[in-house]
């Protein structure tokens, strides 16, 4: 069960990886500049759904696996929480419980996006830049100094 539901994560991660990869091909396409713009500001608001989707899915395949151990959530107290609970997986329970403290889900993908996230989509963005410029000779790119230099 946990490899399973860490394969559903592994896939939305790539989707969310390869989708601004995505982006910045059909965005080469583009001629009308806003039309480019508007595009890339749909892109960014489909990729932070997409992250929200990803920080739910953490979280609700955390609460699948505490009711697959027999984690009992309506509980009143913790004897009755983890009365159904085996004692091989105890520690295993008791873990997943404590990961899933602290700050909630919305406000782990709120960071995800702003620290992880954003940065990247700069990142492949001028990355394309500077290919698309340098294809079409305007910009030429030093690899073994620390500057780029703009003819």
């Amino acid at each position: 069960m946990n490899s399973l539901l860490s394969f559903f994560t592994i896939v939305l991660l790539l989707i969310l990886v390869l989708f601004q990869i995505i982006i910045v091909l059909k965005l080469n396409q583009i001629k009308n500049k806003n039309i480019y713009i508007i595009s890339l500001i749909l892109s960014l608001l489909v990729a932070f759904g997409l992250v929200f989707l990803i920080a739910w899915w953490g979280y609700f395949s955390d609460k699948i696996l505490l009711s697959n151990y027999g984690y009992d959530f309506e509980a009143m107290n913790d004897i009755e929480r983890y009365l159904n609970v085996s004692k091989e997986n105890f520690e295993k329970v008791k873990e997943l419980e404590r990961s899933m403290g602290g700050i909630g889900w919305p406000l782990k993908a709120i960071l995800f996006y702003f620290v992880f996230y954003l940065p990247y989509f700069l990142i492949v963005h001028l990355f394309n830049y500077f290919i698309k410029k340098n294809n079409q000779g305007k910009v030429n790119v030093t690899l073994f100094s620390n500057k780029f230099l703009v003819l």
